[in-house]
Parts: C-alpha cells; structure tokens; sequence
C-alpha cells in the first residue's frame, strides 16, 4: 500500500476504543439503524448490518441492544431518523482529513466540526477538495504473536486479500471493500483471530508533520474522535514515532 492509516495505528496502541465505550456504543448503534433501514433488518442478506452487528458483539454490545437498534431501523419501534455525511477539510501543516457523520441534525453537527476544525488550526474544505488523496479499502487486523509471517501471507493471498503489511506488532491485511467480510469469513474459517475488520479511507501519500504542528494536529484529532456525531475520522499525516511518546 502507498499509505495507511496513521491515526488508525496511533488509537489501537492508545487502547482509545478502550477509553471510549460509551461513544463507540452510540456510534454502532446508529450504523445499525442506519444499516438495518437502507439493506433491511435480516443480517445474511444485508453485510453492512452483518458487519455492525460483529462490531458490536466485539464491542460485548448486550443482545437486546442490538435487536432494538436493527428494530428501529426497520421502523417496527419508533426512533431517531439518523443519516451518514462526509465532511472533508485541512489541519495544521496541509493535513487532509476526511470525516464520517451519522447525525440526526446535520446544521448542528456542521457547525461544531467547523468549530473544532477552526479551534485547533485547520478548516473545512469543499466536497472533493481531498477526497482525491484517499482509496477506500477494507482493512482487517490480526496480531502477528502467534502467527508465523511467511504463512500468514500465503493464507491471506489465498483468500483474496489485495495486500499484506507488517507493522509493529500486527498484519495489516487490505481488501477491495466489498470483499472485506468474505476474506474475513475466510481467515475465520482457517480459525485465524481477528481483531478488527473495518472499512477505511487509505491515504495515497503521506504529508510530513513536525514541530508544534504535531500537537496541533494531535489534539483536532482528539477533539474529532471525542465528537459524538463521528464515526470515523481519517488523515493522511505522518509523524516520526519518537514525537508521539508524550502525545
């Protein structure tokens, strides 16, 4: 791959998922509705809602919840009518950064991103003006301590994957995105533990950031993730590992 998520690998090793259950609840629990409303309420025939409702049994979402959230999004409960955006703008040093939205109020949720964007040194753009800068690729995760390399790539060619990274203590698998949960299924078959399976926004190349711009660009990330109204926020920075210990 040409990139990958930088930000992505910065909140695994911070246990950030860990620290924030209760908006990573509220986040599944929208994408299941929203899921269950577009593709309809049965998961086999429905792999967005399929890939939800792994999510959140990884998560130890409790049963009921999850049920609910499929229930309101086929209308047979009444609930909130949540739709998904994409906003995209720039952070300190050119960073371009890339944010999805599940939002019962759009005008609100604009105007907060636009705040936290201005806040801490960066700006909305356009629709288009990076989206160009990013692929789309399914990204599934495994923990590379008991798995041997050699074997792990061979395994993963063989299931279709469109690439194989070693990073730190990991192997970065990338897919087509339509293709994630099959290869998934796959790996799963051949009882390879996954830790996670998303879908995410590549970055193309990697923009350089040092000095007081990582700090900059550290806390917006923050400031985005810790938004309530976000799903996913994706940048294309690169930033030298020693300049992340005290981050």
């Amino acid at each position: 791959m040409s990139g990958h998520s930088k930000w992505s690998t910065i909140k695994r090793k911070k246990g950030a998922a860990d620290e924030k259950r209760g908006k990573i609840f509220t986040n599944i629990i929208k994408e299941i509705t929203i899921a269950a409303r577009l593709g309809g309420g049965d998961d086999s025939a429905n792999p967005r809602l399929r890939q939800a409702i792994d999510k959140a049994k990884s998560a130890n979402m409790p049963a009921d919840n999850i049920k609910r959230a499929i229930q309101k999004g086929t209308g047979e409960l009444p609930g909130v009518n949540y739709e998904e955006y994409v906003y995209e703008g720039y952070g300190p040093a050119g960073v371009a950064i890339m944010m999805e939205v599940l939002t019962d109020n759009k005008n609100r949720t604009v105007a907060e991103i636009r705040h936290l964007m201005t806040k801490y040194g960066g700006n909305l753009g356009e629709n288009g003006s990076v989206a160009w800068m990013f692929d789309k690729k399914g990204q599934i995760i495994i923990d590379k301590a008991n798995y041997d390399e050699d074997t792990m790539f061979e395994l993963v060619l063989e299931c279709g994957a469109e690439d194989f990274e070693v990073e730190d203590e990991e192997f970065i698998i990338a897919t087509d995105p339509s293709e994630m949960m099959a290869v998934r299924d796959q790996l799963t078959a051949k009882n390879v533990n996954i830790k996670s399976a998303e879908i995410e926004l590549i970055p193309k190349n990697l923009q350089k950031v040092e000095g007081d711009d990582v700090n900059r660009l550290l806390n917006l990330m923050e400031a985005l993730e810790d938004h309530e109204d976000l799903k996913n926020v994706f940048a294309n920075f690169d930033i030298d590992e020693d300049l992340l210990t005290d981050n």
